[in-house]
């Protein structure tokens, strides 16, 4: 399969919506009732909220296609939004990078990864943040081979179930 990245656009919406729902499902979707899934797919994947997040929010989101257009994966960045005291103004975070099963493990999200993070780098923040699900090591290790080191920890809502995350910060200026 030949893949390509592009930045996308407020009319990716429902794009970022369906790819979000599908790998959530996929990777998520056995550890929570339905009711809960449910309500998180409809809470935090609305394709309103990626469009007005990309059009008035400072938010940015990158694709990852196939030939056709079917996106496979995408990452996320924008405005830091995480719960930790330390959060300064202008700091960024990469709020989601996600990729449908098939395609981990094999480079892709490391490119977009990449994208996401020079984008954020340009943009002058003096830190970027990372919410990282607890029981995902995987992720944190390739987090922590970039740089970013563990700042704290929240609890995530999933409709009535709270998940534990870890908050990883790379600092920008000494």
């Amino acid at each position: 399969m030949s893949l390509r990245i592009r930045r996308a656009s407020a009319s990716d919406a429902d794009a970022l919506s369906a790819i979000s729902r599908d790998t959530f499902v996929e990777t998520f979707g056995h550890l929570y009732k339905p009711e809960d899934l449910a309500w998180h797919l409809d809470f935090s994947y609305a394709a309103e909220k990626y469009r007005d997040a990309l059009e008035e929010q400072g938010a940015v989101a990158w694709l990852l296609e196939g030939e056709a257009g079917d996106v496979q994966g995408y990452a996320f960045a924008g405005p830091c939004g995480l719960p930790h005291e330390d959060v300064q103004p202008g700091d960024m975070e990469l709020k989601r990078l996600y990729l449908r099963r098939s395609l981990q493990n094999g480079g892709w999200g490391a490119k977009l990864f990449a994208e996401a993070e020079d984008w954020m780098r340009r943009n002058g923040p003096a830190a970027i943040w990372i919410g990282v699900w607890s029981e995902n090591p995987g992720a944190q290790r390739f987090y922590a081979r970039h740089g970013y080191e563990k700042a704290g920890e929240y609890f995530y809502p999933v409709g009535e179930a709270r998940d534990l995350e870890f908050i990883f910060k790379k600092s920008l200026v000494d």
